[in-house]
């Protein structure tokens, strides 16, 4: 015979295991419910919608009054709750040879540019400017792609190509915005599109071409414009994508 009190230890073990297990357990199907729901917020694009964006969607909803980076599943680009950017202004010319310039031009006019939508929008702390182009190319081709990438391959350039002109937006902070202020590109490919982007100062002073041995550091002073205007391609093509759920 056991112990005296034998039993209830027994019992008492057998018990803490149970409650051990059954605890992993619940924990295991929270981490399921919560990777199916997880996914459940993964929305797929509309591939054949995707295409057809620019010309279904308004332009308020192509270019938001508000935009930000979305940090999570739950905000869309154009929540104001998480606006890094104020829209300025929208371009009614939609001519690619107008919206373009230098050899992004080029290389989209060769791709068979369809259109060029553009517009405006200044940062939340009024210093910096960007005009946004979001740049049609032929459905069904790869050429949203190939030129994407040769604006993402820009930010690695020793002068990078100022991809986008400027849309200045008469009594705005951007109503001095022009090419000769452009300090940085950045472009993004999104499906049948690509979306670049050119960046500047609302005061208008230069990035880059600095003096004599601080040549070598034109690189470094023109960076953080270069990242500003990547990042908002970018956020722009998420706000793309959305647009084609």
């Amino acid at each position: 015979m056991p112990p005296s009190g034998g039993g209830r230890t027994g019992r008492t073990a057998f018990g803490i295991v149970l409650t051990v297990f059954g605890v992993l357990g619940m924990l295991g199907g929270g981490a399921l419910v919560a990777h199916a729901y997880s996914n459940a917020q993964q929305v797929i694009p509309n591939q054949a919608y995707t295409s057809v964006v620019w010309r279904n969607e308004t332009t308020e909803a192509l270019f938001p009054e508000t935009i930000g980076n979305p940090p999570n599943y739950k905000y869309e680009a154009s929540d104001k709750k998480i606006a890094q950017w104020n829209r300025m202004g929208i371009s009614e010319d939609t001519s690619c040879s107008k919206g373009l310039s230098g050899e992004t031009k080029e290389k989209a006019l060769e791709l068979g540019c369809e259109a060029v939508l553009r517009a405006t929008y200044v940062d939340l702390t009024g210093e910096m400017v960007a005009t946004v182009a979001i740049v049609v190319m032929p459905k069904d081709s790869e050429a949203g792609s190939e030129l994407g990438q040769y604006l993402e391959d820009q930010s690695g350039e020793d002068v990078p190509d100022a991809a986008v002109i400027p849309l200045k937006v008469p009594g705005t902070l951007a109503a001095k915005w022009q090419e000769s202020r452009r300090n940085g590109m950045g472009g993004d490919p999104v499906g049948t599109y690509a979306v670049a982007v050119t960046t500047g100062a609302v005061d208008g002073r230069a990035s880059a071409n600095l003096p004599g041995d601080f040549a070598d550091f034109n690189e470094e002073d023109r960076k953080p414009w270069m990242d500003e205007a990547n990042d908002l391609a970018d956020t722009f093509g998420i706000h793309i994508m959305n647009l084609a759920r």
